[in-house]
């Protein structure tokens, strides 16, 4: 009885120690294992089984992208301004070995290395070509990093400077620098705006002008052809009433009688002598006659 209490206990203790060496390791992670103190496998995603007390998990590491801010570094540009300028770094592990046992406390390695990749890079650049060549400078310290850390096992994906922090007295003068420069694009701006508004105002006028002139124009166009017309109407109607009087062949008297209208409308009133033909004053005394006649017996009809 006591042997199979034993048997068991020793059973129990194997099972406790094999479920105990049993690893899974997850996706996107990676496991250094030493035995007996020296490198032995890296493990990959899926099923390990350790050899109990003489295989040992040395780091547990995640192959996924990973990203490390940095404090600002003070850094001296080549006109002698002192800035501050924090940066990002992204990267990835992609040989756990060489992250392993390449070099003691690899971020802090990253860290130090990108401070003095920094300082070198920004020393040769001034103060405005610093804040305008980001991406450059960016490219550059990628490339640095990449290079350095391809012994640590370490992919320098991206670097970004987060932020350039000139001294105080730089950023107001910078401040300044962008407030007379936006106050004289708004001048620009308002020039070019009275220029166009001044150039609209002449261009109306120009076209009123020329608009007024064309209706002038149409318009004493329009009236010459009127009175064009009208001559041209009363020519028409005296040729058709002297054609109507031909074909009528009048007497001597009716020919008379339309002489002395005419000497009528001659005078029209205004004359203070008219001179009639000899031939022509019988018919005026019977005409001055027989009017004084009608205008009689006008006035006896009204009364």
């Amino acid at each position: 009885m006591e042997g199979f209490i034993i048997a068991a206990i020793i059973v129990i203790v194997v099972l406790i120690v094999i479920v105990r060496n049993i690893k899974i390791v997850p996706q996107a992670h990676a496991y250094v294992i030493e035995r007996l103190g020296a490198y032995k496998a890296t493990w990959e995603t899926g099923f390990h089984l350790k050899v109990p007390f003489i295989d040992k998990i040395a780091k547990k590491l995640s192959l996924k992208e990973q990203v490390v801010d940095f404090p600002p570094q003070p850094v001296i540009t080549r006109d002698n301004v002192t800035m501050q300028i924090d940066t990002v770094v992204y990267f990835e592990i992609t040989d756990p070995k060489l992250y392993t046992y390449g070099v003691e406390r690899p971020l802090s390695a990253i860290e130090n290395l990108t401070a003095t990749t920094l300082r070198n890079i920004i020393g040769d650049l001034e103060l405005d070509a610093t804040l305008t060549s980001r991406d450059t400078i960016n490219d550059k310290i990628r490339i640095i990093l990449d290079e350095a850390t391809d012994a640590w096992g370490i992919k320098v994906i991206r670097v970004e400077l987060k932020n350039i922090l000139p001294p105080r007295e730089i950023q107001d003068a910078m401040e300044k620098q962008m407030k007379a420069e936006r106050e004289r694009r708004a001048r620009i701006l308002d020039a070019e705006g009275e220029k166009r508004s001044q150039i609209l105002v002449a261009e109306g006028l120009k076209e009123s002008t020329i608009l007024k002139a064309d209706a002038v124009k149409e318009s004493k166009i329009r009236e010459a052809q009127g009175e064009a017309e009208a001559i041209l109407l009363v020519q028409k109607a005296q040729a058709d009433a002297l054609k109507m009087l031909n074909e009528a062949k009048p007497v001597s008297e009716v020919l008379q009688l339309k002489s002395y209208e005419a000497y009528e409308k001659i005078a029209d009133g205004k004359a203070t002598k008219v001179i009639i033909p000899s031939e022509m004053k019988p018919l005026a005394s019977v005409t001055t006659a027989v009017k004084e006649l009608l205008t009689d017996v006008k006035a006896n009809t009204e009364q």
